[in-house]
């Protein structure tokens, strides 16, 4: 009965994500998406590219040129590349630094603005050279410098992709799989005219007709006509050079991947899990627990899908930049929590893990200009993929044990504010808790270790107090105080509970702040900037102010009744 209810729970997850089954249907614009181009350091789809330049301009994948219209990265970024619009003049780029806009003289409130206005603020470009010289000079850079060369990023990124439809590159090089390609207006220097000519005609054909929006044919039909030349198009720049141009297969992997969207898809089911958790735990009769484990269990074996997928398109464990680090703290945080789950069956683990996945996946969905999901050839420190693939995911693992202490505390506290009644629950709630902080501890410590190791071969020592090193055993310290207090009985379940939510603080320092606030240190390849202190401080705010009222709560709660057993006595 319990396989049959799994099952049912299963195949009910994979019903909702593969419904409707449509969305699996062909573009006509598929032969387009596949075409190669070596972009960054390596060659991938055109649809990668168009994602990849709309994601890190517009700050999404999305456009609304209209109130009433919205365009997909291809369609918008097909209109960049064929210079459809006037792109100077349209508010288009994205730049959410409050503070910076300001200084610039821009209005604060307005979150997109025109190349034209961002390109001749004369205040941008003296903080944009003041910031290089910073730079060459080894100094470290202010919070408005860093959101300033981010700035000028996306305008270089503009400039070199509105009408650059012949100097993209599309042509492969004639010999050498590493060489540099070129755009299809300076092919002629590698190629003999008479092969170059006849593709440089096809694409202008191609662009012809992609615009012809006024021609009386379908749209239907003019994208067919699309798909076809783009085809023709295609085969003859992979002869150009065949042992060149990449495998028809690894291009399509890589379009599947940017059109299933695995993680999306797993958010949705984790969501789903959880409502039907809480509907398990607040309404048992109705015996829906097998179930929901199914719904959970296709979670994540389509965000393990997800995992494979970019691990067979990047080469390497894609834990290397915010993106993939948010993403696998996801990961980690539901199967550890299915492990413990299918051990002990208490329900508990998977009602805390579902919604901080949940979390996750859409901080990695929605913020691309943050967390840059885009796959870039790897620094030289992180070349050695035997230390990649160990030590970062350990660490990465340990934040998700963490992660999921701290879910599982938020119920915990929960409980001791509105069923205190309930004390067998949560007497096991708390020793729930205690193990995943167990298991959090031991990895954290193993990944310090290896990352050690790891720097003495990289550079040379052992430790050096770097802010991420430095940050990290700070987050082990939090950690390791409360777990020595409980085992010496200086502290109880509470203060446990306490413990697994305030001690996370460190750990979204070591993970977040380092990255986005500090911006320093010897882990640049984690560096980023967009991120918002003032709302990831905010909700550490409310997050503290939920545990003070426990706490407090906690305490009138113990004082009463050792007043009321003082009176009986």
């Amino acid at each position: 009965m319990k396989r049959l209810k799994f099952l049912i729970g299963f195949c009910l997850g994979v019903l909702i994500v593969f419904a409707p089954f449509n969305q699996f249907q062909a573009s006509p614009l598929e032969p387009l998406k596949t075409i190669a181009v070596q972009l960054d350091g390596r060659k991938k789809p055109l649809d990668t590219v168009a994602k990849e330049t709309t994601a890190k301009i517009h700050g999404s994948t999305y456009y609304h040129p209209t109130q009433d219209e919205t365009w997909d990265y291809l369609q918008t970024y097909l209109s960049l590349w064929f210079n459809q619009r006037n792109w100077s003049e349209t508010p288009f780029i994205l730049f959410s630094y409050r503070p910076l806009k300001a200084q610039l003289g821009l209005v604060p409130e307005q979150k997109y603005f025109a190349f034209e206005d961002l390109v001749n603020n004369d205040r941008l470009a003296i903080i944009v050279q003041q910031a290089h010289q910073r730079m060459l000079n080894g100094e470290a850079l202010t919070r408005d410098q860093r959101e300033a060369l981010t700035i000028q990023d996306r305008l270089d990124l503009t400039a070199r992709t509105v009408g650059g439809d012949t100097s993209l590159p599309l042509v492969p090089h004639p010999e050498t799989p590493r060489g540099v390609w070129t755009g299809l207006s300076e092919a002629q220097t590698r190629y003999p005219p008479e092969r170059i000519s006849p593709l440089i005609a096809q694409f202008k054909l191609l662009r012809q007709v992609y615009l012809s929006k006024d021609d009386p044919a379908s749209t239907e039909d003019r994208l067919a006509q699309v798909g076809r030349l783009a085809s023709q198009l295609r085969q003859d720049l992979a002869a150009l050079s065949p042992q060149v141009y990449p495998a028809d297969s690894d291009l399509r992997r890589e379009v599947h991947f940017n059109r299933f969207h695995p993680f999306a898809k797993a958010c949705c089911l984790y969501a789903i899990a959880f409502l039907g958790m809480l509907l398990a735990i607040w309404w048992e009769p109705l015996e829906l627990y097998w179930s929901v484990v199914g719904i959970f269990v296709a979670g994540v074996l389509f965000q393990g899908y997800g995992f494979w997928l970019r691990m067979q398109i990047a080469g390497r464990p894609p834990v290397t930049n915010m993106y993939e680090s948010v993403v696998w703290v996801g990961f980690g945080i539901v199967v550890l929590a299915l492990t413990f789950e299918l051990t002990y069956r208490v329900r508990y683990y998977l009602l805390a893990a579902a919604p901080l996945s949940v979390l996750c996946l859409i901080l990695a969905d929605s913020l691309p200009a943050v967390l840059d999901p885009g796959i870039a050839p790897l620094v030289p420190v992180l070349r050695d993929n035997f230390w990649l693939s160990i030590h970062v995911p350990t660490i990465a693992l340990s934040y998700a044990s963490f992660a999921l202490a701290m879910g599982l505390g938020h119920v915990t506290l929960g409980n001791y504010l509105f069923t205190p009644q309930a004390k067998p629950r949560i007497q096991t709630l708390s020793q729930l808790n205690y193990r995943v902080l167990q298991v959090g501890v031991l990895l954290l410590i193993t990944g310090i270790i290896l990352g050690g190791v790891w720097a003495y071969f990289s550079w040379g020592r052992f430790w050096g107090w770097d802010p991420k090193e430095t940050w990290t055993l700070i987050a082990l310290l939090c950690y390791l105080a409360p777990l020595y207090s409980r085992l010496m009985g200086w502290i109880g379940d509470f203060g446990v509970s306490i413990a697994s939510v305030v001690s996370f603080n460190a750990v979204l320092m070591a993970w977040y702040g380092v990255n986005f606030v500090l911006g320093v240190g010897l882990h640049t390849f984690g560096f980023s900037t967009g991120g918002s202190v003032l709302f990831v401080g905010s909700i550490v705010g409310l997050d503290l102010l939920f545990v003070l009222i426990a706490l407090i709560t906690y305490q009138g709660r113990s004082n009463a009744q050792s007043e009321s057993m003082e009176e009986t006595v």
